[in-house]
């Protein structure tokens, strides 16, 4: 099936990270050209960058809870092609440690809500206003299921990517469609967000070293295995097509194996 996404410029924020890398070489597949965003690892985005070729491309370097830097992000990536046709809102950070919210310093809560929420909104605000001028867009922000189920310990990483999948999604898919509104040869310019699970991904490696941890989450799974970055990736194209998914917005996709919050599984399951 095509995705009619060949020639399309897709910005991906936090592209030198495994599920951004992933991102990032799924729409490389499908013709698209990209803006690699890194914040401090180049030599990741520079690796990719290689691997992508021959689909155009280009790094920026950009810390996304700097105005000035969404800004120059977004103006060299307009000025190199001339439009924007998805936005990819990828980045994003977080305290590794587990952190009890009564134990939790108030300069951990704002650097979270700047490299969450505040550099998303940010991003929006940008790519917003070049959707305004070219009359088309999408954008395709990237949550967790700790904004669905809550996360101990990570109370400040929660509840910026609650915002993100909820009030800021279903608010952005309202002003879009005002900005872009759809016409006899467009859909209309739409957002949407995916919410992944526990996914295979360097950062989470300590913690799924813990076999008996990776049962205990597994099991609350009705497909008890971890998603791969290129789960991911599909979805991400998938919402980005104004092909497959032009009657999609303001969708809030959970990619975590049909998890919920109970156990599905007895602890001696045979898996």
């Amino acid at each position: 099936m095509k995705t009619g996404l060949a020639e399309k410029v897709v910005l991906v924020t936090g592209a030198s990270g495994a599920i951004g890398s992933a991102i990032a070489s799924q729409f490389a597949a499908e013709g698209a050209k990209l803006v690699l965003h890194y914040r401090s690892n180049r030599k990741a985005a520079e690796t990719l960058h290689k691997r992508i070729k021959p689909s155009e491309s280009i790094i920026v370097r950009a810390d996304l809870a700097r105005e000035a830097d969404v800004r120059r992000l977004f103006s060299e990536t307009f000025r190199r092609f001339g439009r924007i046709d998805s936005l990819i809102a990828n980045a994003g950070s977080w305290e590794s440690a587990d952190v009890p919210v009564q134990k939790m310093t108030l300069k951990q809560w704002d650097s979270t809500m700047a490299n969450v929420l505040t550099s998303t909104f940010l991003c929006a605000r940008e790519f917003f206003k070049i959707v305004e001028r070219q009359k088309r867009g999408n954008a395709v922000l990237i949550s967790s299921t700790a904004g669905i189920f809550g996360e101990a310990g990570h109370v400040d990483y929660a509840s910026g990517k609650s915002a993100m999948a909820f009030g800021m999604t279903r608010t952005l898919k309202n002003e879009i469609a005002r900005l872009a509104p759809p016409a006899a040869d467009y859909c209309g310019g739409r957002v949407n967000c995916i919410c992944p699970g526990w996914t295979v991904v360097p950062r989470t490696a300590p913690k799924l070293a813990d076999k008996p941890m990776v049962k205990r989450v597994t099991a609350t799974m009705a497909l008890p295995k971890l998603a791969l970055p290129k789960d991911i990736a599909a979805a991400v194209v998938f919402l980005s097509s104004d092909t497959l998914a032009a009657h999609i917005t303001g969708t809030t996709m959970v990619i975590a194996g049909g998890m919920e919050g109970r156990l599905l599984w007895a602890a001696d399951a045979g898996f």
